[in-house]
């Protein structure tokens, strides 16, 4: 019998890789592409362009219609590596911590592409409005999940999408009407937008005025709108300046590690009178103190609150400072406040001091202690604290009258509704007192300043950050950062004091933002787009390569 083995042609050519595992390549690729643009897209990278185009392999792989299984481990494996790489920052206190975190927040962020998955094949060939729709339902889901984020499982929303444009100041002042949400809204719009219009490009094979996108006119329109609010709301803003008083940034620079030894108290007393009386040198209105500055609690210590009643007097200026306040001391019902306190140069210090709101789980308690008890905090002082419940500005007199401020401690300027709260009750600027020396001299800082500089746009608040370790300065109500404390290597990581003058737009002294005065209504707004959305694309309809109608 002749050999019915089929003859192998040695001048055939070689299948190449995409060609034996296209699906393998392409999960790899899009893999690789999404990680490395969310990296890149937020600080301390300066490269904010790379949000316009992060979500694009992810978007576009799936009008291929992958299957799932491969699809969602691809993308939720990216963004857990992208997130873990972002807040590597955190393994400067626990690396357990950082791999239960930064997976964590990668796989809720991730969420979003399971919608994809299941949106992008369903727009295919449907009607131009049944389109644009899809793509205000992703945006909007994209919404939904961010703001989850506030209050989930108590709450993580380091770095929203819109906190990669914290340098770009034109497309931040939507942020006053809708909160930062609404320019996480155009930045996903847009990314769809860009995604659409390579499908059209590479996939359906148009020409001429075919290859138009409507999804990528739509996400322009959208960019235009928030450029257009830039230029109405800056445009000529020096004309409404009017002084706010100099303000003096002490950045003590406490090495975390003997922060808390009472054996290196009396070394950060004298590190904090030295800088303290270099920054009264220069005459200020007002110096500025971070976190949990003082090495005892002003209130509750004799000897601490003797120590800054005698060094404002000195100064001559009020001291707006940091530190440990405890109630029913020695007593029962004692209760560990990290607060915020004023210290008049005069009358010393104040009885009405701010206590942080929304405490560091493992930092500042144990959440579930019955349960998690056995799991120790990694901040070595006393037991939990207990939490504040009151927004109330502070006032502090000054040689040209009194200010109102509100105060944020640490990351409580990651939770837009704390701000809103603060300037709803009357304050005049928000102040964002921190320490972040616990995480090293990487991204954390930059990372931490770019959530402030939203919460200044939301409120139309000139917002002032003083860092034990930096990043401190000034951001006005447009969010451009006005000051920022570097040393003579441009470094934010120095030990020292820096004192500005600080201005406010008259156009919102005592005037409200829409976003203040209304809240997360585009929260709501963004569900809406959503159920329409999913309503609509649920109907059967056609699912081939077709051209918009």
């Amino acid at each position: 019998m002749p050999d019915a083995s089929p003859t192998l042609d040695p001048y055939a050519p070689v299948p190449t890789l995409w060609e034996r595992h296209p699906a393998a390549v392409a999960s790899v690729t899009v893999f690789v592409l999404t990680a490395l643009l969310a990296v890149v897209a937020f600080p301390p990278f300066k490269m904010p362009e790379f949000a316009y185009a992060m979500f694009v392999p992810g978007v576009f792989w799936a009008y291929t219609r992958p299957r799932f299984k491969l699809y969602a481990w691809t993308m939720l494996g990216a963004q857990a590596v992208a997130w873990t790489i972002i807040l590597g920052w955190l393994h400067h206190v626990t690396w357990l911590g950082l791999f239960l975190l930064g997976p964590i927040v990668g796989a809720w962020i991730g969420v979003w592409y399971l919608a994809v998955w299941w949106t992008m094949p369903r727009m295919l060939g449907r009607p131009t409005p049944v389109r644009l729709l899809g793509v205000l339902g992703l945006a909007g889901a994209w919404v939904l999940i961010e703001w989850s984020r506030t209050w989930l499982l108590g709450g993580f929303p380091w770095l929203p999408l819109a906190a990669s444009q914290w340098e770009r100041s034109s497309i931040l002042q939507i942020a006053a009407y809708t909160g930062a949400y609404g320019v996480s809204f155009v930045l996903v719009a847009m990314n769809l937008g860009f995604a659409a219009y390579a499908h059209r490009l590479f996939r359906e094979g148009e020409s001429g005025l075919r290859r138009r996108s409507q999804e990528f006119f739509l996400a322009m329109f959208l960019l235009l709108v928030c450029l257009s609010v830039h230029v109405q709301e800056t445009f000529n803003r020096l004309r409404f300046s009017v002084p706010l008083g100099r303000v003096a940034f002490v950045q003590p620079y406490i090495p975390q590690d003997v922060k808390w030894d009472p054996a290196k108290g009396p070394g950060i007393l004298d590190v904090l009178q030295r800088t303290t009386l270099t920054a009264a040198a220069s005459r200020p209105d007002l110096i500025l103190w971070p976190e949990a500055t003082t090495p005892w609690a002003v209130k509750g210590d004799a000897d601490a609150r003797a120590f800054v009643e005698s060094l404002a007097r000195r100064a001559n200026a009020p001291l707006l400072l940091g530190s440990i306040a405890i109630e029913n001391y020695h007593a029962p019902g004692e209760a560990w406040y990290n607060g915020v306190f004023v210290v008049d140069p005069v009358a010393g210090l104040q009885t009405a001091y701010y206590a942080k709101r929304h405490l560091v789980p493992f930092g500042e308690y144990v959440p579930l202690r019955p349960i998690l008890g056995w799991l120790t905090k990694f901040v070595p002082i006393g037991d939990d604290f207990a939490r504040g419940v009151d927004s109330s500005p502070l006032v502090v007199s000054q040689r040209n009258g009194a200010l109102i401020f509100g105060p944020l401690i640490c990351y409580e300027d990651i939770y837009p509704r704390l701000a809103r709260a603060s300037v709803l009750a009357g304050s005049d600027v928000l102040v964002v007192q921190t320490n972040n020396a616990w995480f090293g001299e990487g991204g954390a800082a930059y990372q931490h300043a770019a959530n402030s500089v939203l919460r200044a746009v939301e409120t139309r608040r000139p917002v002032l950050r003083d860092g034990n370790g930096g990043w401190s300065g000034w951001i006005d109500e447009f969010g451009n950062v006005r000051a920022v404390l570097t040393n003579d290597a441009g470094s934010v990581y120095f030990r020292g004091t820096k004192t500005v003058t600080v201005t406010r737009d008259a156009r919102w002294v005592n005037r409200l933002s829409f976003y203040v005065e209304h809240g997360d209504w585009f929260v709501a707004v963004s569900a809406v787009l959503v159920l329409f959305a999913f309503a609509l694309l649920r109907l059967r309809g056609p699912e081939t390569i077709a051209s918009p109608r």
